[in-house]
Parts: structure tokens; sequence; C-alpha cells
């Protein structure tokens, strides 16, 4: 089975294979790249949803089973930033480091350092690219002031999960799979396509 994910992000592919695979041995996980996808996606939505269903829809559009992936950071001090600008959060598209320093500077003078991670997987099937179907997950934390591990991406070095005692970036890949909101958001979807696998 191959599912097109709407990523060009070679961190995002291989932890969504290796998160489905668990469920679904025969899966095989296409980035954009690899199907010759190489248009823009202008991810205009309101929300996680929105975002994640117009990238699965461009997945989709390949052939292939279409999938999206939102996901972010959103800080309860912050008003729920930053949210789906999790990426861009400094101005620039995909610069952990820029993002991290903003996010600790907003942070300064904050004493609530709740936090969450929050995905939203969506699927898009080719023969109809108008509906869409959705998992959540959401993993809560607290936003620490050092930078700790090397492991991860994004915020990973900051996001301190209390019930192990360690960052996202001090866990091995299979301790972060095993809490993470993308781990729990892929859980759902991997159950839901094994249930229509079955079916068929």
């Amino acid at each position: 089975m191959k599912i097109v994910l709407a990523s060009r992000n070679k961190h995002k592919i291989s932890e969504l294979q290796a998160l489905l695979e668990k469920y679904i041995p025969d899966i095989e996980i296409l980035s954009l790249d690899d199907v010759g996808f190489t248009e823009e996606i202008v991810e205009d939505g309101k929300d996680f949803c929105e975002n994640a269903f117009i990238k699965a829809r461009a997945a989709a559009s390949t052939g292939y089973i279409g999938l999206g992936d939102d996901s972010g950071l959103s800080v309860r001090a912050l008003g729920g930033a930053p949210g789906i600008y999790s990426a861009r959060y400094a101005g620039e598209h995909g610069d952990d480091a820029a993002n991290n320093a903003l996010l600790l500077k907003n942070l300064e003078d904050k004493e609530d350092r709740h936090a969450e991670f929050v995905c939203v997987i969506a699927c898009v099937y080719p023969q109809d690219t108008e509906k869409g179907y959705f998992f959540e997950g959401k993993t809560e934390g607290v936003i620490i002031d050092e930078y700790r591990g090397e492991g991860g991406f994004g915020y990973d070095p900051l996001f301190y999960y209390e019930p192990f005692g360690k960052t996202f970036a001090e866990m091995s890949a299979e301790e972060k799979n095993s809490i993470s909101h993308r781990g729990k958001a892929i859980e759902l979807f991997a159950k839901e396509l094994l249930k229509e696998k079955k079916e068929i």
C-alpha cells in the first residue's frame, strides 16, 4: 500500500513510516518529491484541520491516498500561539533556532509554561477529493528555559514531558513515538485504515 504524505520534510516522512508500519507492515510512505509533485501548496486555512485538508487534497491529486499532517505547538500563556504558524513563527519557514529563540523571548515574563503539541492528520481518497477524514492527537508538556537533547526537530529541545522527565529531543524515537501528538493521530488513522482493508 502506497500513501503520499504532503511533505518534503525527510524527518516527517521517516517518522510517519516508522509509526505506520507497526500497524500495516506493507505500507510505503511517499513524499511529494517521490511522485513528482512540484507545485507550491498554499496553507491558508484558519486552523490545523483546514491546513491538513488542503495538503491531503493536494497529495490525493497525484492518484494515491493523500495524507496531510498539520501540527504545531500551542502555548497557553501566548493565547495558543505559535499554533498554525509554528514552522514560521519567527518569519522564515523551518528556521528552528529562530523560532525557539522567539518562543523563549515571548515567555520571559510568563509564569504559566503549559503547552501542548497538536497534530491533525487528514486523509483524502483520490476518487473523492472533496471529502476528508480527520484524526487528532495531543500531548501536554511545559516549555523550559534551556535547550536539552540532540534529537528531534522544531521545538523538541524546549518541550518537556513530565511523565518521562525528558524533553522530546532527549527521547529515543521509540519513546517519542509512543506518546507524541503525531503518534496518537497516526494510531487512530492506522486503525481506521486497517478496518477499511479488512472490509475490502
